[in-house]
């Protein structure tokens, strides 16, 4: 929880800089710095410095003001920003789409102090006309403050799964624990979650209670009992515990998890059988005698089902699946060979290429692309041809001294307003996997922004389409773009779909990775690393896979290493569905 705090701070530091028209190299330290920490896997309380100074992109500067956050829960950089300038800005900032020229200049044209202004100027249809802002811009900035609203009441599941694994951790630490498992959206892998449901069982229910409510993460208790209490964190995401007998925890995790639809078709079908399942387990309606509940799986063999993974329970399908048979077997974390889609230093990424390696190696792959950016992305520092050529003979280099590991030669290669890559094909011809996507011009019409991608997939050296919606989970809409069309081009090209697994991305959602299925379309599941802690992020990915129903077939990067390649440089997958099939 405090690697997201932190991360925050230092974002808003960056932004207020930004504001100021500071240096962009200490806005970029800070940016930079804010994706390390945000993206650790472990705790930053519990780092030493030397540690915390490991890090890439971490000085002893940063390491200071990590320091000073978490004895203090303040950092004195943000408080003198903050004093400088109106409160009511860093509110502006956070809405999509208004960075902070646009901020300023709203300021100083209009006066604009405080979101609340700025919501009411936006519907009076105020602003256009001020510099750079036309009807269209007014009419984003009116989503962007909409989106804003929405992500205050449903939180990223990237930042509230954290929340609820730190809170489990604690209290198997601090409490007479029996069972205990998070439950609700968050078991189900939606993307954004309203509130966390844990469920638990122990012989010293209020002790438990007591430890739960008394966590320092605490901001608010919102109800205390000696089974159930709610509480809200300091990030503002309500937490529902409930403590239940050992002989009802399968029941009471299968109801908590849902969904609503799922659960219903549930006590439906257990209500024609004579049954009736509840949080407390499963009874014969005849004499009330409880016949399952410990176990989850013990709710489903009542009704004459096999288990129904979490990821499914969305009444899509699942339940006449499984009645008749056809429940798939979904892809597994541990299926996934190696990561491709990985940046280094090179480009805008935090670690050389030998210490990825040895991430990946701990991690159990079998390989890894690289695929720094391309020139086109400045700012991420990308390769031209030049820089390119000398990585490409790096990796020829490591390859050589590898034992039983491939890093393959790959680029993200940024598709162009027309539609054309920006490196030459001959040049990317050279690569193993080629990683096209959009970085710019998201406001382009559908016609365009589809037309650009279909053009990307059309040219025979890319082998992948990434985050190909585009997203960012409560910052950024999807571009407008007629996924139809795309999955039915990469289909006759063969061109892989990314599902990306960075938490603030996602992208294929669980919706479009079955749509794409039904297309027989290749996925990757890749995690756009980059540091070494993101490839836990892997997690992510594979659970969005299973909730699009994908199998390991469907995925290739669960290829051993030789089949993979072939299968990039031949363009053609026979492992995979012919459209059309039923997903």
């Amino acid at each position: 929880m405090k690697n997201q705090q932190i991360a925050v701070v230092f974002n808003e530091i960056a932004s207020l800089l930004e504001l100021k028209g500071e240096n962009p190299f200490r806005i970029r330290a800070y940016q930079r710095a804010a994706l390390t920490i945000g993206g650790l896997a472990r705790d930053a309380a519990g780092m030493a410095d030397a540690e915390l100074r490991a890090l890439p992109g971490i000085g002893p500067d940063l390491v200071g003001k990590i320091r000073e956050f978490l004895d203090t829960g303040r950092v004195n950089t943000l408080e003198e920003l903050l004093r400088e300038i109106p409160a009511g800005l860093l509110d502006i900032l956070r809405v999509p789409g208004v960075g902070p020229k646009t901020a300023k200049m709203l300021h100083e044209k209009a006066g604009v102090g405080s979101l609340g202004e700025l919501e009411r100027l936006t519907r009076e249809g105020k602003l256009a006309g001020l510099p750079g802002i036309q009807k269209k811009t007014e009419e984003n900035i009116r989503k962007g403050i909409d989106m804003l609203r929405r992500g205050r009441e449903r939180h990223p599941l990237g930042r509230a799964m954290p929340v609820a694994e730190e809170i489990v951790r604690a209290l198997r630490a601090k409490a007479p624990m029996g069972r205990i498992a998070v439950a609700g959206s968050i078991r189900r892998w939606k993307e954004t979650v309203k509130d966390i449901d844990i469920v638990a069982t122990s012989v010293k229910p209020e002790k438990v209670m007591a430890a739960f409510t008394g966590l320092p993460m605490v901001r608010e208790v919102l109800a205390r009992g000696t089974t159930k209490s709610s509480l809200l964190t300091g990030d503002g995401i309500q937490v529902d515990l409930r403590v239940v007998e050992e002989e009802s925890f399968g029941a009471a995790l299968q109801y908590f998890t849902g969904s609503k639809e799922h659960n219903i078709r549930l006590r439906e079908m257990a209500s024609r059988a004579g049954l009736k399942i509840n949080e407390y387990g499963v009874f014969r309606e005849s004499d009330g005698k409880r016949i399952g509940g410990k176990q989850e799986g013990e709710i489903y063999k009542a009704l004459g089902l096999p288990f129904i993974p979490p990821e499914l329970r969305e009444d899509g399908g699942e339940i006449e699946a499984a009645a008749d048979g056809s429940l798939p077997r979904l892809v597994t974390l541990e299926e996934i060979r190696g990561d491709l889609h990985v940046h280094t230093n090179w480009s805008d990424g935090g670690h050389d290429l030998d210490v990825l390696v040895r991430a990946a190696k701990r991690k159990g792959y079998q390989y890894i692309a690289v695929t720094d950016h391309s020139k086109g992305l400045g700012v991420a520092h990308g390769l031209d041809e030049r820089r390119l050529r000398e990585q490409i003979a790096q990796i020829d280099e490591a390859n050589r001294s590898l034992k039983g590991f491939r890093v393959l030669r790959g680029v993200e290669v940024d598709i162009r307003g027309d539609g054309t890559l920006d490196l030459p094909d001959d040049l990317l011809g050279e690569l193993d996997i080629v990683v096209a996507s959009i970085h710019s011009g998201f406001r382009q019409s559908r016609e365009k922004i589809t037309a650009r991608l279909l053009s990307a997939m059309r040219n025979p050296v890319v082998s992948v389409i990434a985050h190909p919606s585009g997203r960012l989970i409560g910052e950024r809409d999807p571009y407008d773009v007629d996924m139809e069309a795309i999955f039915r081009e990469a289909a006759v090209c063969g061109v892989a779909m990314e599902i990306n697994a960075y938490p603030a991305r996602l992208d294929l959602s669980d919706h479009h990775v079955r749509m794409a299925r039904r297309y027989g379309i290749p996925l990757i599941v890749s995690t756009d690393a980059h540091i070494t802690a993101h490839f836990d992020y892997m997690e992510y990915g594979v659970a969005i896979a299973r909730k699009g129903w994908a199998v390991a077939g469907d995925v290739l990067n669960t290829l051993p290493c030789r089949s993979l390649l072939k299968r990039l440089r031949s363009g053609k997958n026979p492992g995979v569905r012919s459209p059309g099939r039923k997903a």
